[in-house]
């Protein structure tokens, strides 16, 4: 008689495990300590074999029946519903080390020997908040442009167009690194050049009084670092400069 869930919750603990049957190898263990456990027994091959589906009521009567016909449905198909769970368990292992995120980061630990820690702080900063969300669990070489771009487009729409072409690029990066470390065989973020809204460029402000020109040039002109940057730094006219009577280069 298949079980129900009054059958179940009304099983008591008894001095030695028991079981409980559903039909179709399925069965419920009670064992001595009180924990209700669903297990299923097959045959592969002419050999008995069990698998844990999980304990009671973690699992219903009506998972546990479903986790019974999807593996008895493998059986069926020549499948060992014991190794298919085996190769299961592998393949989200692997997905879970191959995670966008997993790779992420694993960059950001090669970059770090050579950045500032303020700049590592501002990547792992932007990733977490816009983009690890949405994928950062997925499988790197899983990732399409168009899902790329669907989360840019969230940091587009609250009007940060800057981040959205930061995060772009340091996706971007990443892809990269996963291609070259064989983790991927695509960078989408390449496919969307031009797809984001261009970042407006705002002017900067100027010196216009001539009073205040003079003490500024004079600041420039004073400073002694590197040679490169000095030359950067100052105007290459000589007849400015001898107009105000300092030295170039």
């Amino acid at each position: 008689m298949p079980l129900t869930n009054t059958a179940i919750k009304n099983a008591k603990p008894q001095a030695k495990a028991y079981k409980l049957f559903d039909g179709g190898g399925l069965f419920l263990l009670v064992t001595p300590a009180g924990g209700r456990w669903w297990r299923l027994k097959f045959r592969v091959a002419g050999s008995e074999k069990q698998l844990s589906l999980g304990t009671y009521p973690e699992v219903s009567l009506a998972e546990a029946r479903d986790k019974r016909d999807d593996y008895r449905k493998k059986l069926r198909q020549g499948v060992d519903p014991g190794v298919a769970r085996k190769v299961a368990k592998l393949t989200a292992s692997e997905s879970g080390e191959n995670s966008f995120e997993a790779l992420a980061k694993e960059w950001i630990a090669k970059q770090s020997a050579v950045w500032e820690p303020s700049h590592s702080s501002k990547i792992i900063r932007r990733l977490e908040l816009d983009i690890f969300p949405w994928l950062g669990s997925r499988p790197i070489s899983e990732i399409k442009a168009p899902e790329l771009l669907k989360v840019l487009r969230r940091i587009e729409e609250r009007g940060a167009v800057d981040t959205a072409h930061r995060a772009w690029q340091n996706c971007g990066q990443i892809f990269r690194y996963a291609l070259a470390t064989g983790r991927a065989e695509h960078d989408p973020a390449a496919d969307l050049r031009g797809a984001l809204a261009p970042v407006v460029k705002g002017h900067f402000a100027a010196i216009t009084n001539p009073k205040e020109l003079g003490p500024l040039l004079k600041i420039i002109y004073g400073y002694q670092g590197h040679i490169v940057t000095r030359c950067a730094l100052r105007p290459h006219s000589s007849g400015f400069s001898k107009a105000w009577g300092i030295k170039t280069c």
